[in-house]
């Protein structure tokens, strides 16, 4: 979804906007994308270890064991060198949600395609490669392409 460079600044952007912790961010991100987009804490936490390091947000102090980070002075300089990246940022996580509302109509598509995965990997696991099997399925698989790449 966004390169090393993209996703620091777009966190960054997130904790000077207000004060978070790791979850705060994913959940912020999340609810931006309308659903599309989670980052995952494998990436979320690592990121902002590095931005610590930069000294471009440090850690406050809080009650309870969650860390929640701020922007520092030169986290905000950062930010203000580039705002026409950081918009650019959060318009592709809007634009991202609006596509998922757009498509939010794919679900059924989305569960058929999950059925389908599952029967071919329950029926070729039980037929263990049987050519004649395995050739009906594709044919009718195929037939089912072309029924698609006919709808109007």
């Amino acid at each position: 979804m966004f390169d090393g460079t993209e996703l620091r600044l777009l966190l960054l952007k997130l904790i000077a906007d207000s004060p978070r912790h790791g979850y705060d961010l994913i959940r912020e991100i999340e609810e931006r994308t309308g659903g599309a987009y989670a980052p995952s804490p494998g990436v979320i936490y690592p990121t902002l270890t590095l931005l610590g390091e930069m000294g471009l947000i440090e850690e406050q102090q809080t009650e309870g064991a969650k860390k929640v980070y701020a922007a520092t002075a030169a986290g905000h300089a950062h930010l203000a060198e580039r705002v026409e990246e950081v918009e650019a940022l959060l318009k592709r996580l809007v634009e991202l949600g609006s596509q998922r509302a757009r498509a939010g109509g794919g679900a059924p598509i989305r569960r058929a395609m999950a059925n389908l995965k599952t029967a071919l990997g329950e029926r070729l696991d039980a037929e263990e490669g049987e050519p004649e099997t395995v050739h009906a399925i594709a044919a009718i698989l195929d037939e089912a392409a072309r029924k698609i790449e006919r709808l109007p």
